[in-house]
């Protein structure tokens, strides 16, 4: 038997942390996300504010006070946030966060002058908003994690 250089110890060492670690590492990064962002929103010092306000006048809910809106999303973003720390919560949590990821994409086609430069040329805005298909993939990865309803009957998640 061949005995593990230092690199490929260093690679299993690694590999046996992340295994061990790295849902709660994710689930924490998410949250400090939906946190921090959120909470900006509660205060109106976000700097997504004024598109949240203009996509709010492209839409439907142009009747909706802005301000108001803002601070509700912004609440909606914490609540996200704290959801997303709690296991026992992973169905419904992210059935929410892709609900929200949904909603925050809808400026890319709903408002285009706001968020593109050109074909394909994401401004900063837009490319603010498209990094949210990261925080997509990263959800999909934790949530593909669960067992699937059949085995565990609970349409919120896992009681482990």
């Amino acid at each position: 038997m061949q005995k593990n250089t230092s690199i490929e110890l260093f690679d299993l060492n690694v590999i046996t942390f992340l295994r061990k670690y790295g849902s709660l590492i994710s689930r924490i990064a998410l949250f400090i996300i939906f946190f921090w962002f959120g909470i900006l929103k509660v205060f109106l010092l976000s700097p997504a504010g004024p598109l949240v306000t203009e996509l709010l006048q492209a839409t439907f809910l142009g009747w909706v006070d802005a301000d108001s809106f803002v601070r509700i999303f912004g609440v909606f973003e914490v609540i996200i946030g704290f959801m997303i720390l709690i296991p026992k919560l992973e169905r419904i949590t992210f059935a929410i966060l892709f609900f929200h990821l949904f909603t925050t994409v809808m400026p890319l086609y709903i408002i285009p002058n706001q968020v593109w430069d050109g074909f394909f040329i994401p401004n900063l805005v837009g490319q603010y908003i498209i990094k949210n298909v990261a925080l997509l993939s990263l959800g999909l990865v934790l949530f593909s994690h669960l067992k699937p309803m059949s085995v565990t009957h609970s349409i919120i998640g896992e009681a482990e």
